[in-house]
């Protein structure tokens, strides 16, 4: 109840956690109306790029429109905040700007929105959830570097699947276990050519948008968000883009085990995902302490020498809320990357690629991403997923092979661009 009880009391003292947030989709609706049930925090921004559906966000989430301003003017939204109004805007930068907000939570899932959002509010002191993976992937170690030395928190969310196996890994290794795998359940099939107009018709049946199901199905989603866990946790990927297996609940400890172990992994210390556990993530720890083998058999755990932990669901933005209280009252991370990064989710060409094509979006009809080594992605210059958009081919790349810096002509006017620039000038430095 120590959570709860800090919110109400944040509450009770004539406060509240005034949030704002982009990106106004599946992700950013379901997060505004959770918070219009907890005591202590609200939406008091939605910043959207299409004309009213911030908007109808707040109203989704029971707000009358004599209580929403519709502005694109900084002043005139700082005013309203002050006034205990929320604002609808279609300027992402304008919530940096807005004096009353405490934290900005970026929700769009674009690699270069993520990146603006994060260092505008980053550079304005203001607290930054990043629900979005695909740009911390990229960057989210100098974005992280940056909100330290501004005096704010920069983290990933709880509820989505980096932030959630973070919970039961930091569990496992406070109580000093070792840990030889994490990770999470792919919810649909692999299938590395989809795109929008493959998935249209379950994308509408499901009210998603079809690119973030394509990015599901292609697998691109599970390798940016164990790309995030793996550089937080100082994993790596066993083999390139992982091995994804049949499993099971019961059969986790053994299939994520190392060869000699009888299980499918060359080495510990390694993210992965499971097909047939989704939507869970796990995490698989092992012990040779005589009395805590004996307990967690006892404790019907299994007979060892590896054992899972394994929550078999996770809220995406319903969870978080919790970040972002974590993060405000107390100053607290739920995950972020603090170290080098160990890994990287690289472009591969989903169909044939040629000279002159320009990348589309994530989800979209000519890349997926990959899980990689930062060291090997390094090695053969291969192209950083959240760096592709934009770029335009240099030279023809065959369905399924991966797109190499060489390959292409970046768009380099963008902040993703930059920061991804200053990240590998930090880590040279470090590295000498």
């Amino acid at each position: 109840m120590e959570l709860f009880n800090a919110l109400k009391a944040h509450e009770q003292s004539g406060k509240t956690i005034r949030v704002g947030l982009v990106g106004a989709g599946q992700m950013g609706e379901g997060l505004t109306c959770q918070m219009e049930l907890m005591h202590g925090m609200r939406t008091f921004a939605i910043a959207d790029v299409l004309p009213g559906r911030a908007k109808q966000a707040l109203k989704t989430a029971g707000l009358e429109d004599s209580q929403i301003v519709e502005t694109d003017d900084a002043g005139v939204a700082s005013q309203a905040v002050a006034d205990g109004k929320r604002v609808a805007t279609t300027r992402a930068e304008l919530l940096s700007r807005i004096a009353g907000l405490d934290i900005v939570v970026e929700a769009t899932g674009i690699p270069e929105i993520g990146a603006q959002v994060a260092f505008d509010a980053i550079l304005n002191r203001k607290h930054v959830l990043q629900m979005n993976v695909e740009t911390d992937a990229t960057v989210g170690y100098i974005l992280r570097k940056m909100a330290r030395a501004a005096g704010v928190v920069y983290t990933l969310t709880a509820g989505d699947e980096p932030g959630t196996t973070m919970e039961l890994f930091d569990f496992a290794k406070s109580l000093g276990f070792e840990i030889v795998a994490a990770g999470k359940g792919k919810n649909n099939p692999l299938d590395r050519s989809a795109n929008p107009d493959t998935v249209a018709e379950k994308a509408k049946a499901q009210m998603m948008n079809p690119k973030m199901l394509a990015s599901f199905v292609d697998g691109t989603k599970t390798m940016v968000e164990m790309t995030s866990f793996a550089n937080a946790a100082g994993f790596v990927p066993d083999v390139q883009g992982m091995h994804g297996p049949e499993v099971t609940p019961k059969t986790l400890a053994e299939v994520f085990s190392t060869k000699q172990d009888g299980g499918i992994l060359n080495g510990t210390g390694v993210v992965d995902y499971g097909r047939g556990v989704a939507p869970g993530v796990f995490v698989i720890f092992t012990t040779d302490q005589p009395k805590i083998v004996r307990d967690l058999k006892y404790l019907s755990m299994g007979a060892g020498p590896n054992w899972a932990l394994y929550r078999p669901y996770h809220l995406t933005s319903l969870e978080t809320p919790i970040s972002i209280a974590r993060a405000v009252l107390k100053g607290e991370t739920t995950i972020a990357t603090d170290i080098p990064p160990k890994a990287e989710t690289v472009a591969f060409a989903k169909r044939d690629l040629k000279t002159g094509e320009t990348i589309d979006a994530l989800g979209g009809f000519t890349v997926y991403g990959m899980i990689e080594r930062s060291a090997v992605a390094a090695e053969h210059d291969y192209l950083p997923l959240g760096l592709a958009p934009g770029a335009v081919l240099k030279r023809d790349v065959k369905t399924g092979e991966p797109v190499t810096y060489a390959d292409v002509e970046l768009k380099t006017d963008t902040t993703i661009h930059y920061l991804r620039n200053l990240q590998e000038q930090d880590l040279r430095r470090s590295a000498q």
